[in-house]
């Protein structure tokens, strides 16, 4: 079982580009302190990628807030002009960072979402996009978008668990998506092939996959993600985001073992995640295992961090 430890980062609202949000927090491990990328919002609600810096026996002790952003959107009509939101970091054999990320269009009523790849060149303090167009976007294979990828690169070759949006239903007068999470490889990072393995089908309840996280342990793929229903999700905690598990001998063919998952919503209306819990991120540190999630609003309650009992 997880032992939930509390909140960590909130945004108070002061600078500019972190007015509310602290989204699908990432743990990027430094020597001395570990350092936590999440998406923030602006006054227009858009999202870009900044951090803090905390410690690492007490995550709750935060070192640094970082002042701006660390990717910038892109230009009018690119596939990331009003939102940029972190989705995996990849170190490079040369001292770069590579960060995949989901890239945001609004649309009349709606949103579409693609995959976009930027670099830092500094040790992670600014990010540059490497291409102006998107590194995978809706097709054949990805009929409404595709977005949020974890990415491994594993026994010679790229591998990739991303969320595949595959049809969207007028509900309550609003075309909500349905998304699964589904398979892609690479040879170099960046030209990517959908494999057409699906990690995390649809079902009864799930509708739509929050998030992946995947990481390889004592020979297996693993993976945390959120999911939730398409009908009221926002407004019925029965119906939000909760919390997932899955393994995996290969990393294409993918068995859910949600009972043990080993963290849920709290019972508590007062906590950050009694409405709902996702988009968590997995970690290790000093032989202890840590899960970094978000809470109520998507991400606007912060997000707090847990620990693998042992």
């Amino acid at each position: 079982m997880w032992q939930k430890k509390g909140l960590v980062y909130k945004p108070d609202g002061s600078l500019a580009h972190s007015r509310s949000h602290a989204q699908v927090p990432y743990a990027y491990k430094h020597k001395d302190f570990l350092r936590v990328y999440f998406s923030s919002r602006d006054d227009n609600g858009y999202s870009r990628p900044t951090f803090i810096d905390v410690d690492y026996d007490d995550p709750t002790k935060i070192l640094y807030i970082h002042n701006t952003f660390v990717l910038d959107l892109g230009g009018p009509g690119e596939y990331d002009e009003t939102g940029a939101m972190p989705a995996w970091f990849v170190p490079q054999p040369n001292g770069d960072i590579w960060l995949y990320y989901t890239g945001w269009n609004r649309t009349h009523n709606s949103y579409r979402l693609s995959m976009g790849l930027s670099v830092s060149t500094d040790g992670g303090l600014n990010f540059k996009k490497m291409f102006r167009g998107p590194i995978m976007d809706r097709s054949i294979h990805n009929p409404i978008w595709a977005a949020q990828p974890s990415v491994m690169f594993i026994n010679g070759q790229w591998m990739m668990w991303y969320i595949s949006g595959q049809k969207c239903e007028y509900i309550n007068g609003y075309p909500e998506p349905f998304y699964d999470c589904r398979v892609a490889i690479s040879d170099d990072g960046i030209n990517w092939t959908p494999t057409g393995d699906i990690a995390l089908p649809f079902d009864d309840f799930l509708h739509a996959v929050g998030r992946p996280s995947v990481f390889h342990d004592d020979g297996i793929f693993k993976m945390y993600y959120s999911y939730r229903h398409t009908r009221d999700y926002r407004t019925d905690r029965n119906q939000s985001y909760r919390m997932g598990y899955a393994e995996s001998l290969d990393g294409f063919k993918w068995e859910r073992k949600d009972e043990l998952v080993g963290i849920h919503k709290s019972e508590n209306p007062a906590d950050l995640d009694y409405q709902m819990i996702n988009y968590a991120h997995f970690y290790e540190h000093k032989g202890n295992k840590y899960l970094l999630y978000n809470g109520n609003g998507f991400g606007a309650a912060g997000f707090g961090y847990a620990v693998l009992e042992k």
